[in-house]
């Protein structure tokens, strides 16, 4: 308990600490140090920071003690007269003067009896002095201020410990003070003193000559008959002092039974986490025994493999060298025998007799030509090359071996509870769902991850969209003018989860989109927010919305905001991969009206149909209506239906398209209904 008996402000236990009116305590010296005087109008709460117009501390160290205050309380500056007599003025009236508590911050301002108005902390004291008896510390003086020094005597009556200086200072062997009995700290009878301390009745800090007999409800303190009678907790609820003793003695040891079942548990906790710490450090070496031995059979195993290859490359070796080795003796036999051979026949060719060469001639002849034909082609040519044809493929043990790691040992668990989704943060836009969930219970299942799961926007089966570890998801691409069931699920090693609860999401009722500048054609320049679009390029490019349709009825609008020259703009809808480096409708992946100032026509995959009379001009919309319901497409010019249904037998996804070149430029206008006089 060595925090609860140290001052917040010195760091040192406390010495005759009093009690703030927030339940702290502090030390009497430190409470003088820290006392704030506030310039009269200015609010306590606004002082905080200023420092005290009077030097306490020095007033301190001029105090005399009484023994009505028994070595604390008010300070009395000793003033001498002309004649040298002892003079004591009237104590200061601590007006505009605040304390602050160096704990909770909580100010308060002084009463005209100073800090002599708070309550002195007795309880505290004496708990302090069993705890410097059973710690046997040096007794240090209680008067000191900065450097504490050791007590060398004790006041029996004041209850006080002196060093030498502050005896002499404050506790001097004379006048009111001769009749105490100052005795030696070896010799003083610490235990004696603090039985009758701890019997002393605590005496009311308003009324300093009478003692505690009640206690006040209201203000939840000790107070005496006088302050009952001054009228001060006249009204408020006061009971006998025994029993309230009683009665809080009896709340706080219900608490404490409360908190001692907590230190148990804690206690029990922290043996526990002491036998995991042993535990952690055997499991631990263990394992890096038995990751050593592992290591060392796969070293063991790599040298007798190691041994095996180095066999082979030593037979490989012992092979090549015999073979060589017998065709260097067969080429040296006969290079003997046919150098033999020659030697023979250059001295045959020196001999001078016709007949007797002619008598061998013949023989020798046919000799020669033997010889010759035993060195054929190759006979000279080694039979073995000195690279040996082996090779080690280590790349797959190199790669194996930089893999090697551990595997994360998963042990059984329970499935994780069902997730919540958090309605304020669900929600559509357009046609793009956002949902949100998490889970509220606690468990001790680890999570791996969620699966978020969607309908069709029709009532039909539930098919993931998301799986992973967030727990935000927006899911975009949904139908228009639909509402979707959404439900998520966790799970782990063990398996899923329960579903959460469903929650429904409807997207809008119309389509709001602009054009798409990730997919458009370089030469597209989108400008108002990517609702307009012109072209760098006099030929024609394609430009996309950002929007995709499969489903519902869709209606959206093109002003014609520049038209020169009597260009061809196309209008209509496309694949996701229509070539956008030619008009709209010439390839297989486009459904299009393209019209100049006077016609029209339909096309697609470069087939025009339906030609009408009546075009554009600056300020002319041109309407497109897509209905996948009956899997059409019609077109429409200033608000009218321009030629008859253009497309049938639509089905898929589609996209917005317009196709254009430099002379036009057109904005889109989206989030419109569907016109008045079409049939659904």
């Amino acid at each position: 308990m060595d925090e609860e008996l140290k001052c917040p402000v010195c760091g040192s236990l406390f010495r005759d600490p009093i009690i703030l009116p927030c339940s702290h305590n502090i030390c009497l010296a430190c409470a003088r140090n820290i006392i704030v005087q506030t310039p009269e109008g200015e609010s306590t709460h606004c002082r905080a920071s200023r420092s005290s117009d009077y030097d306490y501390l020095d007033m301190d160290k001029m105090s005399m003690y009484s023994e009505t205050d028994s070595g604390y309380g008010s300070y009395t500056p000793c003033l001498k007269s002309p004649n040298g007599v002892r003079v004591f003025p009237p104590a200061p009236i601590h007006r505009n003067c605040s304390i602050t508590c160096p704990l909770c911050h909580r100010s308060v301002s002084l009463e005209e009896r100073g800090l002599r108005g708070f309550p002195r902390n007795r309880l505290l004291e004496a708990i302090i002095s069993r705890y410097q008896q059973s710690r046997s510390e040096t007794v240090k003086c209680q008067l000191c201020v900065r450097n504490l020094a050791e007590a060398t005597v004790k006041c029996e009556q004041c209850d006080v410990f002196y060093c030498a200086p502050c005896q002499q200072r404050c506790h001097p062997s004379r006048g009111p003070l001769a009749k105490h009995r100052l005795v030696p700290l070896s010799q003083a009878a610490t235990g004696g003193s603090q039985q009758q301390a701890a019997h002393k009745l605590a005496t009311c800090t308003e009324h300093d000559l009478e003692n505690y007999s009640m206690y006040c409800v209201n203000c939840k303190t000790p107070v005496c008959y006088q302050c009952l009678e001054e009228g001060k907790h006249a009204m408020h609820d006061v009971k006998a002092l025994g029993a309230m003793w009683k009665q809080h003695k009896g709340q706080l040891s219900q608490a404490l039974n409360g908190v001692s079942e907590k230190a148990k548990d804690a206690k029990e906790f922290l043996v526990q986490l002491k036998n995991l710490l042993q535990q952690i450090q055997e499991n631990g070496v263990e394992f890096e025994a038995c990751l050593v031995a592992q290591c060392d059979a796969l070293i063991d195993a790599l040298n007798r493999q190691k041994a095996k290859l180095l066999t082979k490359v030593t037979k490989e070796r012992e092979y090549k060298l015999k073979v060589v080795r017998d065709q260097i003796t067969h080429c040296t036999v006969k290079l003997r025998q046919t150098t033999g051979l020659m030697e023979y026949c250059l001295e045959v060719l020196k001999e001078n007799d016709p007949s007797g060469f002619l008598q061998i001639s013949h023989a020798l002849v046919k000799q020669v030509q033997l010889s010759q034909e035993q060195w054929v082609k190759g006979a000279l040519e080694p039979k073995v090359c000195p690279e040996f044809d082996l090779s080690l493929n280590s790349e797959p043990l190199l790669q194996s071996i930089h893999q090697l790691d551990f595997i994360q040992v998963k042990y059984p668990f329970t499935v994780p509870p069902a997730p919540v989704l958090q309605l304020e943060e669900c929600g559509t836009r357009n046609n793009s769902a956002t949902l949100a969930w998490k889970i509220l219970t606690f468990t001790q299942s680890p999570i791996e991850g969620y699966v978020l799961e969607l309908d069709d926007g029709n009532g039909g089966q539930y098919r993931e969209v998301y799986v992973g570890k967030e727990i935000l998801c927006t899911v975009d691409g949904l139908h228009f003018n639909s509402s979707y069931n959404a439900r998520v699920k966790a799970y782990n090693s063990s398996g899923a989860g329960p579903y959460s609860k469903t929650v429904v999401l409807k997207t809008s009722d119309v389509a709001w989109f602009t054009f798409d500048p990730s997919s458009s054609h370089r030469d597209i320049v989108l400008s108002n927010e990517n609702q307009a679009v012109s072209c760098s390029s006099y030929d024609d490019r394609v430009v996309l919305g950002t929007a995709a349709f499969s489903k519902g009825v869709h209606y959206w609008e093109l002003t014609i905001d520049r038209y020169d020259n009597h260009p061809d703009p196309a209008f209509g809808v496309a694949r996701i991969n229509v070539i956008k480096d030619m008009m709209l409708g010439k390839d297989d992946k486009a459904w299009a009206m393209y019209v100049d100032n006077n016609r029209s026509w339909f096309m697609h995959n470069n087939s025009h149909t339906n030609r009408a009379e009546g075009g554009i001009m600056k300020g002319s919309t041109v309407g497109i209506l897509l209905d996948l319901n009956q899997h059409t497409l019609s077109f429409y010019i200033n608000k009218q239906q321009h030629g008859p249904v253009a497309f049938e037998n639509l089905d898929g996804v589609y996209v917005p398209a317009v196709s254009l070149n430099r002379n036009v430029q057109v904005t889109l206008l989206t989030g419109l209904e569907v016109p008045k006089n079409y049939k659904l």
